[in-house]
């Protein structure tokens, strides 16, 4: 964008250039809600740009659920799910879940079983919702969910 003004025998030339990709983290300090938590490892930990920081379900109840609201519907085509780096690679079998109403949710990407060390990448297409939920049903590294990080992208 230039932008150019002649008033008043000042001319001036502005020139601003960008290169952003225009993606967002779309869950980044929203509330968040979860089926249980052990200890002091709450949900609310998923969306505090933390990843050392936690959520841990309750042991031995799959399922359990961990999701974020995005305040109103937001087009979502990507979720990042993080694990603390210092803990390797675990697989965790999960679904994503949506909704605008928090109450009757649909499935935006079936169960299946996800390596996460320190990192995961579910692509779908995209879907505008205001919840999304990870459904856990299963954990390698220990027997409850686990997440630090539930990033939602709209790219």
């Amino acid at each position: 964008v230039t932008i150019t003004s002649n008033a008043a025998n000042n001319p001036t030339t502005i020139a601003l250039t960008g290169t952003g990709s225009g993606s967002t983290n779309l869950a980044a300090g929203h509330p968040t809600s979860e089926s249980s938590h052990t200890q002091g490892f709450t949900s609310s930990n998923v969306t505090d740009g933390s990843q050392d920081t936690y959520w841990e379900s309750a042991n031995n109840a799959f399922p359990q659920w961990v999701q974020v609201d995005l305040g109103s519907a937001q087009s979502a085509s990507r979720i990042v799910l993080q694990l603390p780096a210092s803990w390797g690679t675990r697989d965790e079998t999960l679904s994503v879940l949506g909704s605008t109403d928090g109450t009757n949710f649909t499935t935006v990407m079936p169960s299946a079983t996800y390596s996460i060390g320190p990192s995961a990448t579910i692509t779908f297409g995209a879907t505008s919702q205001r919840y999304f939920r990870v459904n856990i049903t299963a954990n390698t590294g220990w027997p409850a969910g686990q997440v630090a990080e539930f990033q939602v992208w709209n790219q």
